[in-house]
């Protein structure tokens, strides 16, 4: 297996991508910003699974917001760091 230290989705499974996703956005949320039906009725987080691992471009526009909450946790723990510096 090759390193891959700039991916930041080397190494972490589709199972914790989405748990994170359910924890960041809540499964409203995550039907909000992907409309596929394992997320809106009934979503569990097996369900997700067993679809995505079947359904390349959910998959793909699940690994996107996952990108993009990590970024934006990034960004807001770095704004945070700095704000009352002067005070």
């Amino acid at each position: 297996m090759t390193e891959q230290p700039r991916n930041p989705l080397h190494g972490v499974t589709l199972e914790a991508i989405v748990t994170a996703l359910v924890a960041f956005y809540g499964w409203p949320g995550l039907a909000e910003r992907i409309p596929v039906r394992c997320f809106a009725l009934d979503p569990s987080v097996g369900s997700s699974l067993k679809f995505l691992r079947k359904t390349p471009w959910a998959r793909e526009k699940v690994e996107g917001l996952y990108l993009f909450m990590l970024r934006e946790a990034r960004r807001n723990a770095g704004a945070g760091n700095g704000a009352s510096a002067g005070h």
